[in-house]
């Protein structure tokens, strides 16, 4: 765990989202050319979606050369790959750190905000991660609008969580999203950032990882990123295409890609995989650089 600790601060590269959980799955399909007709029921759309993660995984492309971490769907866990438990697959074969996204999905709009919804049995769920050689975990809200209330409870929640990855001795990644689409983005991130500092500097000798969207002002984390108790600040891709969320990206030195849909972009279940590789490894190549700008 130190040297997974040491690498996830410090290793160039970047984490590659691949939690579709299930409210998300049939779009994630549907993007990879996969339409609901084609499937009957959950069980055999999460067999497809992971039949998609494994080819992604899988790929010559998919290399620690670029990919710092990945993170896995609650359901990936008890799924193998080549007939190895997903997260050891990861760390063994490939070299890649994983990461478990925790929450259970979104509670409903209030105070221009999205808190999580209660995520039952979670001290049982961080057990058997760790078991599993899992690193860390995602943990995400959505902030709607500039609501100093809203934007408030959204990160006392999420440092909450926190506490409870952190006594199981995995690294969290707080995860409140401002909508790329809230009229007031900049205000709202102005205040998340001043929330996220004051529960930052209450923190005991620790660290904790953050996920943000790509801010409207160029540079506006880096007090973040050099904050002592920060292992790393990465960015969601937050609906910007690939071209537009990797220039952005690359405007703010120090954040690095957590990209889902930005990193599956043009990926389709009827490539040849010669064409599927090279499609990952020039999506993989592109957000790496921003990455490293």
């Amino acid at each position: 765990m130190t040297d997974m600790r040491t690498r996830f601060a410090t290793q160039p590269g970047f984490i590659a989202a691949l939690d579709q959980s299930g409210g998300s799955t049939p779009k994630a399909l549907a993007l990879y050319g996969v339409t609901p007709e084609e499937y009957d029921g959950e069980e055999e759309m999460f067999d497809l979606i992971h039949a998609e993660r494994t080819r992604i995984i899988t790929s010559a492309a998919f290399t620690s050369e670029h990919i710092l971490a990945a993170i896995l769907f609650a359901g990936t866990l008890e799924r193998t790959i080549e007939g190895v438990p997903v997260a050891r697959y990861l760390t063994d074969t490939k070299g890649i750190i994983p990461i478990l996204k925790i929450d259970k999905g979104l509670a409903e709009q209030a105070d221009g905000v999205q808190v999580m919804k209660d995520i039952p049995g979670l001290d049982d769920v961080l057990r058997e991660a760790a078991a599993q050689g899992v690193f860390g975990t995602k943990e995400r809200s959505v902030i709607h609008e500039a609501n100093p209330g809203g934007i408030a409870a959204v990160v006392a929640q999420q440092f909450q969580v926190a506490e409870q990855v952190l006594a199981a001795g995995l690294v969290p990644i707080i995860e409140p999203e401002v909508s790329i689409s809230a009229p007031d983005k900049a205000e709202a991130e102005a205040i998340l950032k001043a929330r996220i500092t004051e529960h930052l500097d209450a923190l005991g000798d620790t660290q904790v990882a953050l996920k943000l969207t790509i801010p409207s002002v160029d540079g506006f984390y880096a007090d973040l990123i050099a904050h002592p108790k920060v292992a790393r600040v990465v960015a969601l891709s937050g609906g910007y295409d690939q071209a537009e969320a990797c220039a952005r990206l690359a405007r703010n030195p120090g954040l690095i890609a957590s990209f889902s849909r930005a990193l599956l972009e043009g990926l389709t279940a009827q490539q040849s995989e010669a064409e599927f590789d090279a499609t990952l490894a020039a999506s993989i190549e592109a957000i790496y650089r921003a990455s490293i700008a």
